[in-house]
């Protein structure tokens, strides 16, 4: 086996530890300010953990909170292999991944 960077072993399959590789957040798009920005990204963290072997409850999780600490109307998607179009207001969009494949999009719309 080969040796990582960081002294620990590759696995097998070639790549360095994929789980942790891709175990931050990766922000696609957004264009809210900094601070929303890291609150919300830490938001969707949160649930992606806490419900990751179900979108919906995460996505759930995620706009109950944002309504909460922002006002309402915030909607949520969670999931792999989707598009989108949307409607939204002027610095309210985050669009990351989680987990390397895992897409999630928060947008408020009044």
């Amino acid at each position: 086996m080969a040796e990582n960077p960081e002294g620990g072993a590759a696995q097998e399959s070639g790549g360095y530890d994929y789980k942790r590789l891709h175990s931050y957040p990766l922000i696609r798009y957004s264009d809210m300010n900094d601070e929303m920005r890291t609150e919300a990204m830490e938001l969707c963290v949160t649930a992606c953990e806490k419900f990751s072997a179900n979108n919906e409850a995460a996505a759930k999780m995620i706009k109950e909170s944002l309504d909460k600490k922002f006002g309402s109307s915030w909607h949520a998607v969670v999931g792999e292999g989707y598009g989108f179009e949307l409607t939204h207001e002027v610095k309210n969009l985050l669009y990351m991944y989680f987990g390397g494949t895992v897409a999630v999009c928060v947008w408020k719309c009044s």
